[in-house]
């Protein structure tokens, strides 16, 4: 049996189930990518939920999608148009494809880095946005009030960070950093090049 975490087949089950916000995040997620991106980065594609709504928003984009998982990324494949999408295996400690890109975005993926981790993408994404651009990450985060955990974690797996430090990161980094929307233990970020 496989591990539905990196089967594009159970994943969006799975996902689903855990994270009860999960329609709206992708929403949300969508709307703060803006309009009109001609070129796109998505960082964590997983089986393509979020380059599909990204797309969809931004007719005129193409898209890079980097993932780890082969497996996702033959899913992804199935599910977004080939002529607009560039699908490539990698991590997020990797050196990141060519910019520049309008829009960088990840959904539920930055939480498996640690703080320094996070700190050290969000420069490297910075660096490679338009100016104008922006850099939307949505995400599981660590929420004011414990009561508001809904989402499952694994430890050592899931690691992630409070939205303020995350605004702080992205600031450093250069970015005019802002909250999308939030609820509960899940958060859409801003930051602005």
């Amino acid at each position: 049996m496989s591990d539905p975490l990196w089967d594009p087949e159970g994943y969006p089950a799975l996902v689903r189930s855990e994270v009860p916000d999960y329609e709206r995040l992708q929403e949300e997620t969508a709307a703060a990518t803006g309009a009109d991106a001609g070129r796109v980065l998505e960082l964590g594609t997983g089986t393509g939920e979020t380059a599909r709504r990204v797309l969809a928003r931004h007719p005129g984009a193409a898209l890079v999608g980097v993932d780890g998982s082969e497996a996702m990324l033959d899913g992804a494949r199935a599910a977004l148009p080939a002529d607009r999408v560039d699908l490539r295996v990698g991590r997020f400690e990797d050196p990141l494809p060519d910019g520049p890109f309008d829009v960088v975005v990840s959904a539920l993926a930055i939480h498996h880095l640690d703080g320094a981790g996070k700190a050290d993408l969000f420069r490297r994404v910075a660096a490679l946005l338009t100016p104008g651009g922006r850099f939307v990450v949505a995400d599981v985060v660590v929420p004011e009030d414990r009561a508001d955990v809904v989402t499952p974690l694994d430890d050592g797996f899931d690691l992630p960070s409070t939205v303020a430090e995350q605004l702080r990161w992205l600031t450093r980094a250069g970015l005019q950093a802002h909250v999308a929307w939030s609820h509960r233990d899940l958060a859409v970020l801003v930051g602005m090049r």
